[in-house]
């Protein structure tokens, strides 16, 4: 090591700040906004089964509200918005489908 000429830093280096500040808004975006989806499906299931126009719009609303989170975590990373990334969006609308109606 010659203190003189110290070595070039790689820009591509996994733990820079800015890869690290997206990853951690991502995470903490995508878990919010889980979290209020979820609330709006324990709302669904513990409403009264007479109200089933009320339950499939709360579930529907979550549904979106999943969907909405991988679509806000692909726009903090860079990435495209249309992605194979946005099944997975749709995931928590069919867990929350099966929690309220199964």
């Amino acid at each position: 090591m010659d203190p003189d000429n110290p070595r070039p830093r790689d820009r591509s280096d996994p733990r820079s700040l800015t890869r690290v500040q997206h990853w951690v808004m991502s995470t903490l975006v995508v878990s919010l906004i889980l979290h209020l989806a979820g609330g709006l499906v324990l709302g669904a299931y513990v409403m009264d089964d007479d109200r089933l126009d009320g339950r499939i719009g709360l579930v529907a609303i979550a549904g979106v509200l999943g969907f909405l989170s991988v679509v806000v975590a692909l726009a903090i990373h860079g990435r495209h918005l249309v992605s194979w990334w946005l099944v997975a969006g749709l995931l928590p609308a069919l867990v929350f489908v099966w929690i309220v109606f199964g």
